[in-house]
């Protein structure tokens, strides 16, 4: 997906409106729909530091309608196939407690009610995926950075409660994850910390595309974090 066409939060409720309205002319208005948007999008929807994002992961309660609804909204707009995207729900950060510790967004055409993911339950999230190629670190910092700006900071307590709340205990979180954020919360400066994590993060996205290139199909789920590892120690040594 290109920059042209990612989505923004100018952009995000274009989206969602479009869906609404072709998901109720597809649906009627009997049975309404229900959306919990994660991640990227859910952070377009409350916060200012992304400037976008190339994915809107979501959890669905719907009717068949709205999978065609999606599909038609992405024709009409030339966005990739699946770009309301469900698969979430299949990775490791997904919890069924997701509907409890969801808020309220939007309601769109009176038929399809948005929702999103509380500021600790999203960091809870991030934790849990906890990839140092996208952007999962950066958005914790952002979102910590700006709860700190606002003077409702994000405590350490609050942290410890969502990922009890949505796993159970740390024990599936990356060793990783929780050092970043004990970290974190600690730091000084999370604006300098942010921008850090960005550019960590658009250096293991050049690593993984040289690595693709020179091994196409060598790159697998299992061994991101060994291929990155090896090519910092390299980078290190000379």
């Amino acid at each position: 997906m290109s920059a042209d066409n990612a989505f923004t939060k100018e952009n995000l409720n274009e989206c969602l409106k479009a869906l609404a309205k072709e998901f109720r002319r597809r649906n009627g208005t009997a049975v309404p729909a229900e959306i919990i948007l994660v991640g990227g999008a859910s952070i377009l929807a409350n916060y200012g530091f992304r400037e976008m994002t190339y994915d809107m992961d979501a959890v669905v309660s719907a009717s068949a309608a709205m999978k065609e609804a999606i599909n038609a909204v992405g024709d009409q707009r030339g966005l990739p196939n699946g770009w309301l995207n469900t698969d979430f729900t299949r990775t490791k950060s997904y919890s069924d407690r997701l509907f409890e510790v969801s808020v309220y967004y939007r309601t769109f055409s009176n038929i399809v009610t948005v929702r999103t993911v509380a500021a600790e339950y999203l960091v809870a999230m991030k934790l849990m995926s906890g990839r140092r190629y996208k952007n999962d670190l950066s958005d914790i910092v952002g979102i910590l950075w700006e709860h700190q700006k606002s003077g409702n900071p994000i405590t350490w307590e609050a942290v410890d409660a969502a990922v009890c709340k949505l796993y159970g205990n740390w024990d599936e979180v990356p060793p990783i994850s929780k050092s970043f954020i004990e970290a974190a919360l600690a730091h000084d400066d999370l604006e300098a910390l942010y921008r850090q994590s960005r550019e960590s993060e658009q250096q293991s996205q050049d690593i993984l595309l040289d690595f693709d290139q020179q091994y196409p199909n060598a790159l697998k789920a299992e061994n991101i974090d060994a291929v990155l590892e090896q090519a910092r120690r390299k980078k290190k040594d000379q």
